[in-house]
């Protein structure tokens, strides 16, 4: 989701080449997870990357802190899960191993992770 990025760019393709799925936290949620079982069946799909980045704002709050600024909003987030996170890395090789556990994808189904790092441009390999 981060507008720093240029996804294309970065990992040197063209638009056609990859879907891109974004988010934030770079998260592979039950939506993501949808999307790429449409990718693969439908489309052909057999390989999908996870690339979260340093300085990630979703390391940056709680749960109950979103849902209080939203109350003060006059919104009720209820108990909606924003998922944040304390750790790039380790949520990168969470999402990782939930899309490659993934009884919806083909065991033949490629998923690699990364990290971006902001300051540098370069991509870090972590699962």
């Amino acid at each position: 989701m981060d507008a720093r990025i240029d996804v294309y760019k970065t990992l040197g393709l063209e638009p056609g080449d990859a879907h891109v799925i974004r988010n934030a936290g770079g998260l592979a949620t039950q939506d993501t997870l949808r999307s790429l079982v449409v990718s693969s069946a439908m489309l052909g799909t057999e390989a999908a990357v996870v690339i979260g980045h340093t300085d990630c704002g979703m390391t940056r709050f709680s749960n109950p802190e979103l849902r209080d600024r939203l109350r003060r909003q006059g919104i009720d987030a209820g108990d909606m899960d924003f998922l944040p996170f304390s750790y790039v890395d380790s949520q990168v090789v969470e999402s990782v191993k939930r899309l490659r556990d993934s009884r919806l994808l083909p065991s033949s189904f490629a998923v690699h992770g990364f990290v971006y790092e902001v300051k540098t441009g370069r991509l870090r390999l972590v699962a």
